[in-house]
């Protein structure tokens, strides 16, 4: 089951990682996450897809893809 916004936020303070690193590791522009946790994007396609799994707000499958993905284990 998908995260809700607050909890994938709260997830990240658990774990002491700023919007800004978890871009960082995850190759994500700063600005698409933020705009994913404020419910001003949905996370439809590409790039906003991926983060959107990668922040666990959305169910979904990856792509292969050369760039390397260090999602935030599972709780």
């Amino acid at each position: 089951m998908p995260l809700s916004l607050a909890q994938a936020r709260e997830r990240l303070d658990q774990r002491g990682i700023s919007l800004a690193e978890f871009s960082r590791i995850n190759d994500l522009n700063p600005n698409l996450v933020s705009d994913l946790l404020a419910g001003r994007r949905k996370g439809l396609r590409g790039e906003s897809h991926r983060a959107a799994v990668l922040l666990g707000i959305k169910q979904g499958f990856l792509p292969e893809s050369p760039r390397p993905t260090a999602a935030l284990p599972a709780l």
